[in-house]
């Protein structure tokens, strides 16, 4: 056994290392975290300075284990966990795991980090190590007690006033309340018409437009043309004093810098990965992980591409910043060159959690010669991390603007721009993408005819164009996260998971790739944003971040951080659980009046989604639902849109039996029926426009796969039937399968009777609380209104009593099981 053991998280990063260091150390891996709060309420104690409760996390105990059994053996130990405060902590629950079990005593422990998996790096890490950094420790602790109690007192909330299920988070409600006032926006915008206007300009070289930009001496923006016949009126006027020529007044050149952009952070990585590759956040973590955690490169070996891929650090060590300028004396020429290096400053001065911004860990790993050994996603990053790092220390672009004013009388004045490049520089590797365009990136590129003041050009025609403003764009994962960045919520390591939580919670929805908030999540950013302000509040957001951040560098102690937060925190929560009434937290909305009935019509938030409603709960008769169709939202709909939900369900005709025909729409989405069967709409299928033929096939087909599903019935409860994984015998109570060398059409009943004896009896269900839910107890009956005003659209349940209907059918089943048995005894004796 080798005398050191060190620990790293992921086992890819644990094999690669494991080669670098040679026998005298054993690489294991923590697969992560290794402990977490325990699940449930007490985890963290605020009565006792938010005391703590961890436990080891059950899929990685036998990671745990393994790493406790090596340390034994073992004369020193190395924590080897990323470098941030994540990493920081996991190497701290590691030894306190071990002190636990009392396996570090008289041991040497180290603290080593690096930013780079190679072998020069590692091998220094471990030369130079430190002390576990408490600091770091308590404010990822910090950290997790306050995402735990947002979470478990704040969740119940939303539980009891909005809907089951739901999750309130520190960071994820700021980040939905940005994307839901951004619809909010969206929905209030009114478009405004204006006219623009431009000259046609025919020049014997190059043809070109040119922007109006005075009329009868005054500002085109002053004239505000908002209709089409203003706009005809100053094109007329134009071409009047124009008379199909313009004179150049004057020409201006301008020569301008453009800077390279920094190399990349966590924030800027992600959002040019969403720009240029179109990955999403998570998916670029992901495969940024692998290009760190090391790529075997032919004779090479496995070696880590990148640096560490989670920094908000922009600056790169001295060795880097060589290497780079070597490469590009190489591959661009001198003139590519500045004559000293370009230092880049960090924005955040808690900077301090990874060593440099991403880039290769060696420029001379050229794209092209370790695209080979990538999978086309990495070949695709590692190629933007490669240029961006390369082009951030290369010589600045130099652009020469030309701007030309042409004289059209009347004291009317155009301009033409045009913009070339007279030196590259670093946009020969790279330029940085935007998420819109400007009126200077139109002039790029353009290049103007040679004209000398005086001449005149030729006026080929007078444009106007007819425009609208548009609404603010929803934000796409790149803009959001550029968003969250600087308004301070978040950490480099948090922004993929923000997203991710808001997606799988179903509170946005990605539409051509741009968030769009689902009512579910608009009622929960409405709500907390109502009731919980403070804490979904930007600024207030970013503060607790920059208190973390101090407690990370030894600025603060965390517990009275935790103090200040949650005493005015349960209190809210305390007062709005009594106060805050649910139809306001559902987000309930009157559209108008039902003209049938006369009876209000609304809106609002349910069990199973938005629906809409006829009447109120006071009404003598019950009130109607509808639940709302894909695609609408309880924030748009009208009330003419609504009353069209109550044409169902709807009466079609009549099948050959005699059975009516109708098609609904329940729980699980749009339906036909006939008689007592119900068979599912086709995605193509829409209830409210299909027709009898239509609904006929489906009938068809599903009492086709009824029929195919019964391969063998005896009449007493026992059956053999096809399932979703093949044949098996059931009698209501137990499953049976069917040995391989049966034919299940050729079973006979006393066959099946033995193997349901020797089958293990099948677990109760238990619902939340463990009890057995009473499914057979329930009996589907027609009806033309929903059961409840939390499910609407579903038929309706009828529900027998549960005693008396679990009794019935316990005796139904002995009553079957006993008769069985007595023709199965019979059977038995008579072959004997």
């Amino acid at each position: 056994m080798a005398k050191n053991l060190l620990i790293v998280e992921s086992p890819a990063k644990a094999k690669t290392i494991n080669k670098y260091l040679g026998k005298d150390f054993h690489v294991l891996a923590s697969y992560g975290h290794v402990r977490d709060l325990v699940p449930k309420e007490g985890a963290v104690d605020p009565d006792r300075h938010f005391q703590m409760n961890y436990e080891v996390i059950d899929r990685n105990e036998k990671h745990v284990d393994a790493i406790a059994k090596a340390a034994k053996a073992a004369d020193a130990l190395y924590l080897a966990t990323d470098l941030d405060r994540e990493g920081e902590a996991i190497s701290w629950h590691i030894a306190e795991i071990l002190r636990q079990r009392k396996l570090l005593d008289g041991k040497a422990l180290h603290r080593v980090v690096f930013s780079e998996i190679t072998p020069r790096a590692i091998k220094e890490a471990v030369a130079h190590p430190r002390q576990l950094s408490m600091d770091l420790v308590n404010a990822q602790q910090a950290r997790r007690a306050l995402d735990y109690l947002v979470g478990f007192n704040l969740s119940p909330v939303l539980w009891r006033k909005v809907q089951r299920g739901l999750s309130a988070g520190r960071v994820q409600s700021p980040a939905l309340r940005m994307i839901v006032e951004r619809e909010e926006e969206i929905e209030a915008f009114k478009a405004r018409e204006y006219w623009t206007i431009e000259a046609d300009c025919a020049h014997p070289d190059t043809r070109f437009k040119a922007r109006l930009l005075k009329l009868r001496g005054k500002k085109f923006e002053q004239f505000d043309l908002t209709n089409e016949a203003d706009a005809m009126a100053a094109r007329s006027a134009l071409e009047r004093s124009a008379q199909g020529r313009l004179v150049v007044a004057n020409i201006e050149s301008k020569e301008r810098k453009r800077r390279p952009a920094p190399p990349f952070t966590t924030s800027t990585l992600q959002q040019e990965a969403a720009r240029k590759l179109g990955f999403s956040t998570s998916r670029t973590m992901k495969i940024a992980q692998g290009l760190y955690e090391g790529v075997a490169l032919g004779d090479e070996g496995v070696v880590g591409l990148i640096t560490y891929m989670r920094t908000d650090a922009v600056h790169l060590s001295a060795e880097a910043i060589h290497e780079l300028r070597d490469v590009i004396a190489k591959d661009y020429g001198p003139q590519a060159l500045p004559e000293a290096p370009h230092y880049y400053r960090n924005k955040s001065k808690n900077a301090q959690e990874a060593h440099e911004a991403i880039r290769p860990t060696s420029a001379l790993h050229r794209p092209r010669d370790v695209a080979p050994y990538l999978n086309d996603e990495q070949r695709k990053l590692y190629d933007l991390i490669w240029k961006r790092a390369v082009a951030c220390q290369m010589q600045h672009a130099t652009l020469n603007t030309v701007s030309v004013d042409l004289d059209a009388g009347g004291d009317s004045l155009f301009r033409a721009s045009g913009t070339t490049v007279v030196d590259p520089g670093f946009l020969a590797v790279y330029e940085e993408g935007r998420d819109a365009k400007s009126a200077e990136d139109d002039d790029e590129g353009r290049k103007l005819p040679k004209m000398q003041i005086g001449e005149a050009v030729p006026l080929a025609a007078v444009d106007a164009e007819q425009h609208f403003t548009e609404p603010p764009p929803r934000y796409s994962e790149a803009s959001l996260v550029k968003t969250l960045e600087e308004y301070g919520i978040g950490r480099p390591s948090t922004y993929a998971s923000i997203i991710q939580v808001l997606l799988n919670r179903e509170y946005v929805t990605l539409d051509s790739r741009r968030f769009r908030p689902t009512d579910v999540g608009r009622a929960v950013a409405k709500f907390l944003s109502g009731h919980f302000t403070q804490y979904v509040d930007y600024d207030f957001t970013a503060k607790l971040e920059d208190e973390l951040d101090a407690v990370s560098r030894g600025e603060e102690d965390w517990v009275p951080l935790l103090e200040k937060f949650w005493k005015p925190f349960k209190a809210t929560v305390d007062e709005k659980s009594e106060t805050v009434d649910r139809s306001e937290a559902t987000g309930a909305r009157e559209l108008g009046i039902d003209p049938k009935s006369g009876k209000p019509v609304q809106v609002r938030l349910g069990r199973y989604g938005p629906f809409a409603q006829i009447g109120s709960k006071d009404d003598e008769d019950k009130p109607t639902f509808a639940s709302l169709r894909p695609g609408q939202s309880m924030h748009t709909i009208t009330l003419e849109e609504a009353l069209e939900l109550f044409k169902l369900p709807r009466k079609l005709g009549q099948a050959e039996d005699g059975e009516e025909i109708t098609v609904g729409v329940g729980r699980f989405g749009p339906f036909v029926k006939h008689g007592s069967m119900y068979a599912s709409l086709k995605p193509e299928d829409d209830p409210y426009t299909i027709e009898l033929p239509r609904a006929l096939e489906l009938v068809r087909e599903k009492a086709e796969l009824i029929a195919n599903r019964i391969i063998k019935d005896f009449g007493n409860g026992i059956q053999v039937l096809n399932g979703r994984y093949g044949p098996y015998i059931t009698d209501g109570d137990k499953n049976a399968r069917i040995p391989k060398d049966k034919e299940p059409r050729e079973l006979t009943e006393a066959e099946c009777m033995e193997l349901l004896a020797a089958a293990p009896n099948r677990p109760k269900r238990g619902g939340r609380f463990g009890k057995k839910a009473p499914a057979k107890a329930t009996k589907v009956v027609k009806t033309a209104k929903a059961p409840a005003s939390d499910a609407p659209g579903k038929a309706a349940v009828k529900k027998a009593p549960a005693k008396k209907a679990a009794k019935k059918a316990t005796a139904k089943r002995a009553s079957a099981k006993k008769a069985a048995a007595k023709k199965a005894g019979a059977a038995k004796k008579s072959a004997g």
